[in-house]
């Protein structure tokens, strides 16, 4: 997620994202930190639907209620996850690449991006999974070569609310179902 706006009384730092289940979120949390890079601890492994947002407190429920509605008009689908990626020059970030489920992302992040939380986008949006941000250029070329060969698949099943707390933790608050979900054994797949 990007860097969090300033809260007034009575407002709430949110955001939207995939989590990114297990056994590949403690594999990623893993990498961030031999990365060095100072989030590893506060960000879960995600793909980001809508970065830090502030809202009202009060809006929290219509919040919910638009993200419910938004779920169920998208159906559950398959991340692959393969290889590096980077923002260089533009931001110094180095991820994990979407090679499957991107049309699927990209139709959520739409809906989630209405709304109560219309807003424009900074950049072109672009699923990814955060392993290096803001790091020494050494860190960044380290993930980058570091991370060129993994690959990793799960079924998504919800989209999740987080919330940005004063400990810097960004925790889920609140699931979202997708419709017609995957049984309970789809394989998670950690591929060579």
């Amino acid at each position: 997620m990007l860097p969090t706006p300033a809260l007034a009384p009575g407002q709430i730092r949110i955001g939207v994202a995939i989590a990114v289940p297990e056994p590949f979120a403690s594999e990623l949390v893993a990498a961030r930190r031999r990365f060095e890079d100072p989030m590893a601890e506060f960000i879960p492994p995600h793909i980001t639907l809508l970065g830090p947002t502030v809202i009202n407190e009060q809006d929290m429920a219509d919040v919910a209620e638009h993200l419910r509605t938004v779920a169920q008009q998208v159906n559950s689908f398959v991340v692959h996850l393969r290889s590096s990626g980077t923002f260089r020059p533009v931001s110094q970030v180095v991820f994990v690449q979407v090679a499957q489920g991107i049309a699927e992302c990209e139709q959520l992040e739409e809906l989630v991006r209405s709304g109560p939380l219309q807003q424009d986008l900074r950049f072109h949006y672009h699923p990814h999974v955060t392993v290096a941000h803001d790091v020494p250029e050494s860190a960044l070329n380290v993930a980058f070569e570091d991370m060129a060969r993994y690959e990793a698949s799960f079924a998504v099943n919800e989209i999740q609310l987080f919330e940005h707390y004063e400990d810097n933790q960004w925790r889920a608050v609140a699931g979202f179902d997708l419709t017609d979900p995957f049984d309970d054994q789809f394989p998670t797949v950690r591929l060579p």
